[in-house]
């Protein structure tokens, strides 16, 4: 990967997904087929990121994440999805 760099979906501004204008509906970014990034090469050019690469470069997408989600004023700390109390059944 070193004539690539991961950059974030421009299609999608890095949210993986879009809402359907006619259902209202989730569905994925066609450009990066849901994970909010691409690789660009040294022209500019993006392309969507194979699936053999995403358990190479996962920590360097989970940063970049976080980058994104501060800019937009997040300020929390991901979370397993067992220590989340919405996701806990705690009657």
């Amino acid at each position: 990967m070193t004539d690539k760099q991961l950059v974030r979906c421009v299609s999608c501004d890095g949210y993986g997904w879009f809402e359907d204008e006619d259902t209202f509906e989730a569905v994925d970014c066609d450009w990066c087929d849901g994970s909010g990034y691409v690789y660009r090469d040294a022209n500019g050019v993006d392309s969507k990121i194979p699936q053999a690469d995403y358990a190479r470069i996962a920590s360097r997408l989970e940063t970049l994440d976080a980058q994104r989600l501060r800019e937009l004023g997040y300020t929390g700390s991901a979370k397993h999805p067992d220590d989340q109390a919405v996701r806990r059944d705690d009657d």
